[in-house]
């Protein structure tokens, strides 16, 4: 039998057929075109996973769940969407409409939990029982693994790491409260930082880097011109960091995982992000002593959807 895992983002749904033992055989993707009302979306990720089968010559009788990791608040016993606020996607029968177009039994988790799963089934935190994954992207998601099972809360809705607020009085979030971490630490974050940088220095090797039109600004080109010695986009990098180490601090002193694991783009700097950030937690964490390991997905943007195929090993 074979798994369909599904990481619905706010720029793309990517999709995958996955193996029992977790490895990936075919993927492809679709860009969400966020925006548009939920069936539209939906029907684009059943498009995308029948293709797939179809590709791989695969009937609905060799494919054993359809698992489906979405940002925002989930339902996963009656395959709801409760709430994803960059979607704009309020109490969404995800379930109800996939089926609409594939007869398999279909799980949803949130996208961050499904990456953590991921992680702790066959990434970087696979030797450790409890876990956090922390993943950079449009937003801050964060999923919490406890002896090797996703910690949800009472009602589903737990671990939303990117909403803590880490400043009462900073700047308004999508989700409508200021100051939560995903305001200061996402990738999004981090390119509008850099973004207004390299504005307000056209002399930095940061504003040269996007041939003076910002809108080129991604997660990566801060950190080239840093490693080049532009001080403008250093500055950027330092005050990235601490916001970053500010969230990381509350969640180690809150659950004190074995590790805690950075997934998203940002974590392509791997070394060029950790050394920076484990120096700063270091200055702060309660007690003074890092005994959490900071780790690097190793599993990249695969996470979520391996994690999304393997959620009716959990709830089926």
């Amino acid at each position: 039998m074979y798994y369909i895992g599904v990481d619905l983002g706010g720029t793309n749904i990517a999709a995958a057929i996955v193996t029992e033992e977790g490895k990936i055989i075919r993927r492809s993707s679709v860009p969400t075109l966020r925006g548009r009302e939920y069936p539209e979306i939906l029907k684009d990720m059943a498009d995308l996973c029948l293709r797939l089968m179809e590709e791989e010559g695969l009937e609905e009788k060799d494919i054993h769940s359809i698992g489906i990791g979405s940002p925002g608040s989930v339902d996963p016993e009656n395959g709801i969407l409760v709430y994803a606020n960059n979607l704009k996607f309020d109490n969404v029968p995800m379930r109800a409409e996939m089926q609409k177009y594939i007869s398999v039994p279909v799980y949803i988790e949130n996208d961050a939990n499904s990456a953590a799963l991921g992680e702790s089934i066959s990434g970087a935190a696979k030797k450790y029982g409890d876990s956090v994954t922390v993943t950079l992207g449009t937003g801050v998601g964060g999923g919490v693994i406890v002896n090797g099972k996703i910690l949800t809360g009472s009602f589903h809705a737990g671990a939303e790491l990117g909403h803590h607020v880490i400043d009462m009085n900073g700047d308004k979030c999508s989700c409508g409260r200021h100051g939560c971490w995903e305001v200061y630490a996402s990738a999004t974050a981090l390119i509008r930082d850099a973004s207004t940088a390299a504005t307000q220095n056209p002399d930095s090797l940061l504003f040269t880097m996007v041939e003076g039109n910002v809108e080129r600004m991604n997660a990566k080109i801060p950190f080239d011109a840093a490693q080049q010695g532009d001080s403008v986009a250093s500055q950027v990098l330092e005050q990235y960091i601490r916001y970053l180490a500010v969230g990381i601090v509350n969640i180690i002193n809150i659950f004190e995982p074995e590790a805690i694991v950075i997934g998203g783009g940002v974590s392509a700097q791997k070394e060029n992000l950790i050394t920076p950030l484990e120096e700063e937690v270091k200055r702060h964490i309660y007690g003074g002593v890092l005994k959490t390991k900071l780790l690097t997905s190793n599993l990249g943007n695969d996470a979520g959807i391996i994690g999304a195929a393997m959620l009716s090993k959990i709830y089926g």
